[in-house]
Order: C-alpha cells, then sequence, then structure tokens
C-alpha cells in the first residue's frame, strides 16, 4: 500500500480528534485544518470518509463539529487508513496498482512478495494506536520543555525574553 498525502492528513486529523478526547467537545472542521495544516477541501472528503468508516462521528449546527467513535487507544493507524480507502483497497493489485485488471492476473511472481509486504507493514500499523501516537508527543514535548528550561538556565534567563 502507497502512502499518500491523503493518508498522512487523515492520521494527522484523527490525532488531533484524539487530543481533544478527554475533554468531550467536538471539534470544527476548520481547527482541524488550521492545527494540523490541511488543506479544508481536502479535510471535508478524509473526514466523510472517516465517518463512513465509522471512526468519527459528525454533528451539525452551532454546537457542532467531529469526534472520535471510541477512545484513540481501540483505533490503530491500520483502522484509519482502511476506514480512508474502503472497499477500494481490496481490489488494488499489490504488484501494479491496477484498480481494474491486473495484466499478470494470476502469473505474478511478484504478488507473493507483495502481500507478505502488506501484511507485514499492516502488521506495524495496527499494533500502533492512536494512544501510542498521543503518548509520543506528549513524550516528546516533555524533551523538548526540558531542553528550553535548561537552555533558558544556562543563558541567565528564567523565563523566556518578550
Amino acid at each position: 500500500m502507497l502512502i499518500t498525502q491523503k493518508h498522512k492528513y487523515a492520521l494527522r486529523a484523527v490525532f488531533e480528534l484524539a487530543a481533544q478526547w478527554p475533554t468531550g467537545r467536538l471539534t470544527k472542521l476548520a481547527v482541524i485544518a488550521s492545527r494540523q495544516s490541511i488543506p479544508r477541501p481536502f479535510l471535508e472528503v478524509i473526514m466523510a470518509r472517516l465517518r463512513r468508516g465509522h471512526l468519527v462521528i459528525a454533528k451539525r449546527g452551532c454546537e457542532g463539529g467531529y469526534g472520535l467513535r471510541t477512545a484513540p487507544a481501540g483505533i490503530s493507524v491500520g483502522d484509519v487508513f482502511r476506514a480512508l480507502e474502503g472497499a477500494r483497497s481490496q481490489q488494488r493489485c499489490l504488484a501494479c496498482g491496477d484498480l481494474d485488471a491486473c495484466p499478470q492476473q494470476g502469473r505474478c511472481a511478484f504478488m507473493p512478495l507483495w502481500q507478505d509486504v502488506e501484511t507485514a507493514v499492516f502488521d506495524v500499523y495496527d499494533r500502533t494506536s492512536i494512544q501510542h501516537l498521543l503518548d509520543n508527543d506528549h513524550q516528546l514535548l516533555s524533551v523538548h520543555q526540558g531542553r528550553v528550561g535548561v537552555q533558558a538556565r544556562s543563558a541567565g534567563r528564567l523565563t523566556p525574553e518578550v
């Protein structure tokens, strides 16, 4: 499976919703687009697919927005990618990428290789929950904040200059 910009955007959108999960509030499409630097028209298409894939909920109106259907620990990267692709991913030839009919169908020496690769890659995706990504983000933020604090103290400042 080729990871496209659409896949990356979908993962970032779900990540943004996961960050909001503890608040219980829905997140506006414009907020997701802004925080994750995703073009809004593209995000609209992505969110519709994720909603059809039962990963997100959507509510219209002034109190509306998007939210995750389940907790971030219960959603894997593989779930996001499968929801994004839907039934199309089942139809695509892994060797040539053809959606309709592979010219080598039934006699492709490479197909077992590509199937093994796809299985191995999805094993990693399926083991990686959105909560795991959030935890990584929090850890990286803590390390970064620690470095900034050490640099400020070593420069003789306790707070950043304004």
